[in-house]
């Protein structure tokens, strides 16, 4: 255990951040779980529990875990470098790389037929991609629509749908979809994400993660950061759970050897495919708080980190944002509710909890969170294998948030 120092954490701060993160696992809920806190130049690492819900392998620091959505603030610094090379231009169509989705037709109703279109009034363009607003995604309010039955059908690649195809194919498909709303109406969940991968991997002539590898993760040394794990670290991945949502029962969604993510995937999901260590996101969000450079290079500009980092959402757009998670923070155990969204990732508008305005980051279905918070100078990171199929692992980053920002000894 670490001792007391300015700029912090105190030392009965971490005790308690511990016995929280204990009590998860001896719940039988959590098989177990690696955290990293970091504040000023002191960094504290919990691992806890084993890689399987039966026993066996503990935990390691350099246990590699399925990012799933806490993949999105890390492959969004492919877009942000092509903006700072002057590559892609904010309000600029992207109908030259992404021709799929040029001359868009739009449901005059959000939930009505298919069939039932206007015109677009304006074309699709890289901002809106980045913010998520584009006009497609997952809409708590739409879950029962035509609309998103027919996104569910074509692209979903989830566990249960299994993988998805060549991005020119899921481009494609995506192709003959309407959306649901105007270009820069509405903020929509997820989606956004994957198509962003796709255009990153058109304007650069490479695959997504060989640009991604080349500008971010090794300059960063994020060694064990990909989409895929390879077989000489194999051993390092847990099996992904599922617990059943009535008898808590663990359901392996995805074993490690042999699984999805024992081989290199056909299409690279920028917004839910990485696999990473707790080492390697702190490097990452330690890259953003030092506002984008990272032991004396820059990693990306100033300005960039700002719009990642900082709300990007019109007013109109984030109370869209804040009604729709409302209808699920019991879910959820209130993730979403942060109020803002800057490019890939949640940024904190409102206080809600113990967490302060200004905090960027997010969480992710495979019962992941991974957030920075500027003003305290404080990253956090929770990894476990346990997928959000029932509260129990939004309950255990829920706790771990509430019990770091009290350890903070300022």
């Amino acid at each position: 255990m670490m001792g007391k120092s300015d700029g912090g954490f105190s030392e009965a701060g971490l005790r308690r951040l511990r016995e929280v993160l204990v009590r998860q696992v001896e719940s039988g809920k959590i098989p177990g779980l690696v955290a990293l806190v970091s504040h000023g130049g002191q960094t504290h690492v919990e691992t806890i529990g084993t890689m399987r819900h039966d026993g066996g392998t503990p935990m390691r620091r350099d246990t590699i875990f399925r990012m799933a959505s806490t993949s999105k603030p890390v492959t969004m610094a492919a877009a942000m470098v092509l903006l700072d090379e002057c590559r892609l231009r904010l309000d600029d169509p992207v109908d030259p790389w992404l021709p799929e989705l040029a001359d868009r037709q739009v449901l005059k109703r959000p939930d009505g037929p298919l069939d039932e279109t206007v015109p677009a009034r304006r074309p699709i363009t890289v901002r809106d991609l980045l913010t998520s607003t584009f006009g497609l995604g997952l809409d708590f309010e739409l879950l029962d629509s035509p609309i998103r039955a027919a996104t569910f059908e074509r692209l979903d690649y989830s566990v249960a749908s299994g993988p998805a195809p060549d991005p020119d194919e899921w481009m494609r498909r995506l192709g003959e979809l309407p959306l649901s709303y105007q270009p820069g109406e509405r903020w929509q969940y997820d989606l956004s994400n994957e198509v962003a991968g796709v255009l990153v991997a058109r304007v650069t002539g490479k695959p997504l993660e060989t640009f991604l590898r080349e500008r971010v993760l090794d300059p960063l040394g994020m060694k064990d950061t990909g989409f895929h794990v390879p077989a000489d670290k194999i051993d390092r991945l847990p099996p992904l759970y599922g617990p059943d949502p009535m008898t808590g029962e663990f359901h392996v969604w995805d074993e490690a050897a042999g699984g999805r993510i024992s081989r290199p995937p056909v299409f690279q999901g920028g917004g839910g495919g990485l696999v990473s260590t707790v080492d390697d996101y702190h490097a990452y969000f330690r890259m953003l708080l030092n506002h984008g450079m990272h032991d004396g290079e820059r990693i990306l500009s100033r300005p960039a980190v700002q719009l990642m980092t900082t709300n990007r959402l019109a007013p109109a757009q984030q109370g869209a944002r804040d009604a729709m998670y409302e209808t699920i923070a019991h879910l959820s155990g209130g993730q979403g509710l942060q109020g803002g969204w800057g490019y890939g990732m949640a940024v904190r508008t409102h206080r809600n909890g113990h967490a302060p305005i200004g905090q960027f980051g997010w969480d992710g279905g495979t019962g992941t969170t991974a957030y920075a918070d500027p003003e305290h100078q404080v990253t956090g990171i929770l990894l476990t294998q346990v997928g959000m199929s029932t509260p129990d692992s939004p309950r255990a980053i829920h706790d771990f948030w509430t019990t770091l920002y009290q350890a903070i000894d300022d």
